[in-house]
């Protein structure tokens, strides 16, 4: 009985996905709304004065000049109507317009239902974003979930690479399928996919080369993998993940955009969106890339990865 009240109680110390995400968004938060209450509090009407600086503190938050202007042009044309006056209005329009593009990525990139195969993710990215930590972050999540997980060091261009990956496949606890480095990484796949449809695994996450020399070689590269894995799977890969640096901002949204064309990108994963002050990034990647946020990282640990709530990110921005 003891241990029963006891567990229940460190149970109850976890902090909720909703509190996690709104810890991770702390300093957006703070930069934001400290700032929209700033200006506001300046004038008694909103005027042209104020919608000019609530342009440069949402661009300052990273959402891009192009989003800023679509969520400004909603604001103007409510002002207009005389439907906003105050700070909690404002924030109100804003909060809406957040939410909305966001959920307009998500519409169009459904997650897929997988029944009766692993559900296969391919993940991309450039070198540095993250991409084999949050392999290993993913895979603690789903095996937290009661899931078998397979991992596939199928970026075998680079031996520490894999090696690295075997860390994480230690740490929590799966099983990585390799070969040596320089190998095939459609070989690697097959081989991959081979295990897991003979152990009924439920998930194969495949790492693969973090570098774009060109977009011609990377299409090339992963069109041969996704044929691979249609041969044992007809409907894989299910989810293409690209990871992004939270940090990098703006700045990262070009190179996305080269794997988005060429690798057929289905979500993205942020990382590092505790370590930033433009948490608005995640609005702005959304609605110029098309792209829904899958996960979000908020810390080094093997538990700081967060599956992407829309209304859980919005209102913690303003929370």
């Amino acid at each position: 009985m003891i241990q029963t009240l006891f567990g229940s109680l460190e149970e109850d110390k976890k902090p909720s996905i909703f509190q996690r995400m709104k810890e991770a968004v702390t300093r957006t938060r703070e930069s934001l709304t400290e700032r929209i209450e700033d200006v506001v509090g300046i004038r008694p009407e909103v005027d042209q004065y104020t919608l000019d600086e609530l342009e440069a503190t949402l661009i300052a938050a990273d959402l891009g000049t192009d989003t800023t202007h679509e969520i400004l042009q909603t604001l103007r044309d409510s002002v207009d109507r005389k439907q906003v006056n105050s700070t909690d209005e404002i924030k109100g329009v804003l909060k809406r317009e957040m939410l909305r593009m966001l959920h307009e990525s998500e519409a169009k990139h459904p997650v897929l239902s997988v029944d009766g195969e692993p559900e296969v993710i391919l993940v991309v990215g450039v070198n540095g974003t993250g991409k084999t930590t949050t392999i290993g972050k993913l895979s603690n999540l789903l095996r937290g979930q009661g899931k078998t997980v397979l991992l596939c060091a199928a970026d075998t261009f680079r031996a520490a690479a894999i090696d690295q990956l075997e860390v994480w496949g230690d740490r929590t606890g799966v099983e990585v399928i390799k070969t040596k480095p320089g190998g095939d990484p459609s070989a690697v796949l097959y081989d991959a996919l081979q295990a897991a449809k003979a152990r009924n695994v439920d998930y194969v996450i495949i790492d693969t080369a973090g570098r774009l020399h060109t977009k011609q070689n990377l299409m090339l590269e992963l069109e041969k993998m996704k044929r691979t894995a249609q041969r044992f799977i007809p409907s894989a890969p299910h989810e293409v993940l690209l990871v992004m640096d939270a940090t990098t901002g703006q700045n990262g949204l070009q190179q996305a955009k080269l794997f988005t064309e060429s690798a057929g990108v289905t979500g993205i994963v942020l990382t590092k969106l505790d370590g930033t002050a433009k948490g608005g990034v995640v609005v702005a990647i959304s609605r110029e890339l098309g792209l829904p946020v899958r996960y979000v990282g908020v810390g080094e640990k093997v538990g700081d990865i967060l599956p992407f709530n829309a209304k859980d990110f919005v209102e913690s921005l303003f929370a």
